[in-house]
């Protein structure tokens, strides 16, 4: 079964770090493109960032654009958010996402694969 399963979110006092990963398992995702959204509480889910199938290319959120980077590993089957500098605003739990096409997932579409989510909390 396919699946694709968050963790390292957690508690972190503002202006901390949190590297989140994504282990995906059960069919080669390594063709495919891969991303994280985040939906904060009474907040609409908003994409955070991509990257293409082979890691050539990502793309960042503008709200986060500066403090995360994205990659992947795909001989791990592994897709890695590090975030920096975090805000209370960043306070959401996050996604891992895959999807046939980058420029499509960004923008919510096309996504084949949802993870659970892991939690993080950023403390002011």
């Amino acid at each position: 079964q396919e699946q694709l399963v968050e963790s390292g979110g957690g508690l972190v006092q503002a202006g901390g770090s949190l590297r989140l990963s994504c282990a995906a398992s059960g069919r080669t995702f390594s063709t495919l493109a891969m991303g994280w959204f985040r939906q904060a509480p009474g907040k609409e889910r908003e994409f955070v960032a991509s990257i293409t199938w082979g890691g050539v290319s990502t793309y960042i959120a503008d709200s986060v654009k500066g403090r995360v980077t994205i990659s992947r590993d795909n001989a791990k089957n592994m897709v890695y958010l590090q975030m920096n500098s975090l805000k209370p605003e960043d306070t959401a739990v996050y996604y891992c996402t895959a999807g046939p096409r980058e420029s499509q997932l960004r923008r919510g579409e096309g996504i084949l694969y949802w993870g659970k989510g892991t939690l993080v909390t950023v403390s002011s």
